[in-house]
């Protein structure tokens, strides 16, 4: 306990303290920071593609002001999040069995955007503001483990610039969240495509456990697999895994999803 203390809870110190230094030393006037900051910026918005289709699920059904809200808060914390992955993205990707446990919770939040979507008006009635905050939080720190790479990596590994350019990409992610949210009021169809492709993310996430990435001393990106890791058992079972599992999660995400919306349906009758 003394040792732990020592260092700062669960080692956190080292990174509080990195990141107090890379905000003591940048130039924030220079058109270098700029052209850095811009670059994690542009890097957090072609990743978050899919993260702005979740929170336009997860958020569609709530009233005009609540939804905003909701938006807000739901990018907002998604976002701190994602800058703490990308502190301490080597250990997050490195855990054994987390994109395993990862990917299951990604694929239950996708059902349950299906029984949500498709349900009766007393059980869209139950979704509640922070109901939706919490959804976008948690799929998207679950997507979110791999974009963690390339965000640190346009940042060199610079704490502040990381901080500093997903922050300010929150406004054009909400953006795009609530012009998919007004999409999905108008097209209901585009709900299940929606939750498809978070089942597809899913199987992804799952077929990658244990095969996770690392940047080198140069500040390249290096891909590597775990021997005995579920990674690894499929590489030597599926020619396509990534494929076939994201191929799996999809459908099955559709087919659990409309099968308890619909006995939920017949439950309210």
């Amino acid at each position: 306990m003394d040792a732990l203390i020592e260092d700062g809870l669960f080692g956190l110190m080292p990174l509080i303290e990195m990141a107090v230094a890379d905000f003591a030393v940048i130039e924030i006037w220079s058109g270098a920071f700029w052209l850095a900051v811009g670059k994690i910026m542009f890097s957090n918005i072609v990743l978050s593609g899919d993260n702005a289709v979740v929170i336009a699920m997860a958020s569609h059904n709530l009233p005009g002001r609540l939804r905003r809200r909701a938006i807000f808060l739901g990018s907002l914390g998604a976002i701190l999040l994602r800058v703490l992955f990308c502190a301490v993205v080597g250990v997050l990707l490195g855990a054994p069995y987390l994109k395993l446990v990862g990917g299951a919770l990604l694929l239950w939040i996708g059902i349950k955007l299906i029984t949500e979507e498709e349900g009766t008006a007393e059980v869209k009635a139950h979704v509640t503001m922070w109901a939706a905050i919490s959804t976008i939080v948690v799929a998207d720190a679950v997507m979110s483990l791999d974009n963690a790479i390339a965000i640190a990596a346009s940042a060199h590994g610079n704490f502040a610039l990381i901080a500093i350019g997903l922050l300010l990409s929150i406004p054009i992610i909400m953006l795009g969240a609530s012009l998919i949210a007004r999409v999905l009021d108008r097209y209901h169809w585009i709900g299940l495509a929606g939750a498809a492709l978070i089942g597809w993310i899913a199987g992804e996430i799952i077929a990658g456990d244990g095969r996770f990435e690392k940047l080198d001393a140069a500040g390249d990106i290096v891909q590597f697999v775990r021997p005995g890791s579920i990674a690894d058992w499929l590489d030597g079972v599926l020619p396509h895994p990534e494929r076939a599992l994201a191929a799996w999660g999809a459908g099955f995400v559709i087919v659990v999803g409309l099968y308890l919306a619909g006995r939920a349906r017949r439950m309210s009758r």
